[in-house]
């Protein structure tokens, strides 16, 4: 089991970080949480979780302002979008220990190759697929609705016959905070796995201005969400991954059973924050183009969202 004595950072302190970061605190780890536009209200007040699945939790936390304040840390947990990946680079290399292993806990494909170059060479980099329904309520305020659930991948570093060992240590910390965690021996595999909901809901959500509950009540939405899974399937395929048999349709049985729930671009949408186009939908797009395969409805789908975020940021 992994040592209470570890020293966990987490950066980007929103509702991943913060939900994640804060069952960490509970458990005994200590933890130290960078924020940017939230640091003074949960400097002052701490941070809370209202969950579903473990009540409310309150703490007053380890929060800083700037990476150089913060002790150097064993493992680093990114909560932060994608699209902030480079402009964070700096930060984690700067709180991390020697051998720290670093943990991208964000949507889609390719975001450990942009973040790669930027770590020294003695970092471990892993990436996390999250299956949660969270979100932020307010600064310093998060509501958790459903599931948790971490997959953990190895991605590279100087891990040399021992990666899976170390993606096990990342588990066994989860687990001793009492968040379900497994170890992915295939890290593309699992990252192709979490597009299969990731494309339909994150997308339609924004498109169609709905939430899981209509989206899946709808005959036509409900349809279009199949046939975006299924392609998704496809894209993996053709790069060589073959999912899980009738795992689209698990997927669709999981969604019935949640709680309504708007997933995280929309909410990037109605913030008027930039979209995680490039991991979620251009990555896996440009992928399976490569290996000859072409997803019309999520190429449809990723244009139209093209359009939405370009005049978001006009705006």
């Amino acid at each position: 089991m992994e040592s209470r004595s570890t020293r966990i950072g987490i950066i980007g302190s929103g509702a991943i970080g913060g939900f994640y970061g804060l069952m960490l605190a509970r458990a005994g780890f200590e933890v130290h949480f960078l924020l940017r536009s939230e640091y003074e209200a949960v400097r002052e007040q701490g941070l809370s979780l209202q969950s579903a699945v473990h009540g409310q939790v309150h703490m007053q936390v380890n929060a800083y302002a700037s990476a150089a304040d913060m002790p150097l840390c064993d493992w680093l947990l990114v909560g932060a979008k994608a699209t902030s990946n480079a402009e964070l680079a700096p930060l984690i290399v700067q709180a991390a220990a020697p051998e720290s292993r670093v943990v991208l806990l964000q949507n889609g494909l390719g975001v450990e190759d942009q973040l790669r170059p930027a770590l020294r060479p003695d970092m471990h980099l892993l990436g996390g697929l999250c299956f949660i329904c969270v979100n932020r309520e307010a600064p310093g305020v998060i509501r958790h609705q459903a599931l948790g659930a971490v997959n953990l991948g190895y991605h590279s570093g100087p891990a040399a016959g021992t990666a899976l060992a170390i993606v096990e240590e990342g588990a066994a910390l989860f687990h001793a905070a009492g968040i379900d965690s497994q170890a992915m021996e295939n890290l593309d595999q699992a990252r192709w796995q979490k597009l299969v909901w990731n494309v339909p809901y994150n997308g339609l959500s924004v498109l169609l201005q709905a939430s899981t509950t209509p989206l899946m009540a709808d005959a036509d939405s409900r349809l279009l969400i199949q046939q975006l899974m299924a392609e998704v399937v496809q894209g993996a395929q053709a790069c060589g991954l073959v999912l899980p048999q009738g795992y689209a349709e698990h997927l669709l049985r999981i969604t019935e059973q949640m709680p309504d729930y708007w997933p995280s671009m929309y909410h990037d949408h109605a913030q008027q924050r930039p979209l995680e186009l490039q991991a979620i939908y251009a990555e896996p797009l440009a992928r399976a183009r490569a290996a000859g395969c072409h997803l019309v409805r999520m190429e449809m789908l990723y244009q139209s969202l093209a359009f939405i975020d370009r005049r978001n940021r006009q705006a």
